[in-house]
């Protein structure tokens, strides 16, 4: 295991979770993909179900391209070259004590970050700036 920033990004645009995310991230056999675990206490009871469907609805709407669910048995090579900056793996959700949730995310270092590179330059262009 190691360190990630991607926690403290996340409160950046959730501020409402500081202090209830914690997010370590671990090399797996390819050396381009990583896993992120992310634990948080949340404030309402929840179930595995409703953390899935969250997570589901936001990679279908607001962070289309941005976010992937994935609710199929696959491995680290799996997601070589996906563009997307994390993949929700729902099958791994757990939920302890009806608020502690715990839920992983797969990432190709590399390629997720080259793609959200890319989308900067193009948002620029299109702003004229």
């Amino acid at each position: 295991p190691t360190t990630t920033g991607a926690a403290r990004t996340v409160t950046v645009v959730m501020p409402e979770l500081k202090g209830k995310l914690h997010g370590i991230a671990i090399r797996v056999p390819t050396p381009i993909v990583s896993l992120v675990d992310f634990v948080a206490d949340l404030s309402r009871k929840v179930d595995a179900e409703a953390v899935n469907d969250a997570f589901r609805k936001a990679a279908d709407g607001e962070l289309k391209g941005i976010l992937e669910y994935c609710d199929k048995p696959l491995v680290s090579s799996d997601f070589k070259g996906n563009p997307a900056s994390a993949i929700f793996d729902a099958l791994s959700t757990m939920v302890i004590d009806d608020s502690l949730i715990k839920v992983l995310a797969w990432y190709d270092n590399e390629w997720g970050y080259s793609c959200r590179l890319a989308d900067l330059a193009l948002y620029i262009i299109n702003k004229g700036l």
